[in-house]
């Protein structure tokens, strides 16, 4: 809308919107938590930060190019009407330097199912990742959360850029951890936090507002064959595409867990950010293990005792880790943005 003077007015409704930035290696399950993301019209998404993780960090730039502009073979998501989202690239490694861990056996060397998408005809920003968090966190401060999907380096590198970062982040929601259950990475240890378990601790130490969902919640929450199937005929602009890419991902589950489902992980933490009232949280002090056989675990102060001395969780500030969840309604609700016309 334009002014009489030619100026540009902002309606009530814009200004209103969640402001958003989603740290991401897609990644099949980060593609459909993209999608809903740009499904939602509470949300302004700022834009994509990339990380390693389901895919190199290079890998997953070009993915989230090709997601933030929806070229697919045939136009099959009929673009998804944000070419504007900037995409800037994050840190090709861990905190620590080495190699980092990728999970192409779960999402293929492409990152999305291996079905041969063109290559993206954007291209990625001049800032860093952790340099545009800092900077659109310090441009609105307290006005945007950041959806964080893989390995923590890049959130944990704006935190160490800039000391005042995490009391301006509006809050932080995490896909990571397993509390009180098993890992995905190793039997201790959930994947994302595993592979940089350095930049988890200092995320979780940090002072902001987190949220974390965790396998104990992400592993209840999962689509069926029955499900996909019903995402493939429906008319959603956007669900061709998805089916497509979780054939891979499908088959991965029936190989590791024997059972034809897909974990709907990146789904169920945006689901949390936006639907908080589908699930109940504890809060606590979260400490992560960085070294031996237990690297990456996520340790849970819960308060039930009062410590006679002073002990690594004791002077941080609690976050709120993701206690129960209500599957059905979780269930729907991605079913409701994932087959949006």
């Amino acid at each position: 809308m334009e002014a009489a003077n030619g100026g540009q007015i902002h309606s009530h409704q814009e200004e209103e919107k969640e402001k958003l930035i989603i740290d991401t290696d897609p990644g099949i399950d980060d593609s459909v938590a993209i999608v809903m993301a740009f499904q939602s019209p509470g949300l302004q998404v700022l834009g994509l930060t990339t990380i390693f993780g389901n895919c190199t960090t290079e890998r997953a730039t070009r993915n989230a190019l090709i997601l933030a502009s929806c070229k697919t073979p045939s136009d099959l998501c009929e673009k998804a009407g944000h070419p504007e989202v900037p995409v800037a690239e994050g840190s090709p490694e861990p905190l620590k330097g080495g190699k980092p861990r990728v999970a192409d056996f779960v999402h293929g060397p492409d990152g999305l199912g291996n079905i041969d998408l063109p290559d993206p005809t954007t291209k990625k920003i001049e800032q860093s990742a952790a340099e545009f968090l800092v900077d659109k966190v310090s441009q609105f401060p307290g006005e945007v959360s950041v959806l964080a999907l893989g390995p923590l380096t890049n959130v944990a590198l704006a935190i160490k850029k800039d000391p005042s970062f995490a009391s301006k982040v509006k809050k932080i929601v995490v896909l990571g951890g397993s509390f009180f259950a098993a890992g995905n990475a190793t039997p201790s240890a959930e994947a994302n936090i595993r592979s940089d378990p350095e930049a988890a601790d200092i995320v979780f130490t940090s002072g902001a507002d987190i949220y974390v969902v965790g396998l104990n919640i992400t592993t209840q929450v999962r689509f069926t064959d029955e499900d996909l199937l019903e995402l493939r005929n429906s008319k959603g602009k956007h669900a061709q595409f998805l089916c497509d890419i979780c054939k891979f991902y499908r088959d991965w589950h029936v190989q590791s867990y024997g059972a034809p489902v897909v974990f709907l992980h990146d789904p169920v933490s945006f689901a949390a950010l936006v639907r908080p009232e589908y699930f109940t949280f504890k809060k606590g002090v979260v400490r992560v293990e960085t070294k031996g056989i237990c690297t990456g675990h996520t340790s849970m102060d819960m308060g039930l005792k009062k410590w006679n001395s002073e002990n690594p969780w004791t002077g941080y500030s609690p976050i709120s880790v993701a206690w129960t969840v209500d599957v059905p309604k979780v269930v729907a609700f991605v079913k409701e943005l994932v087959t949006k016309q």
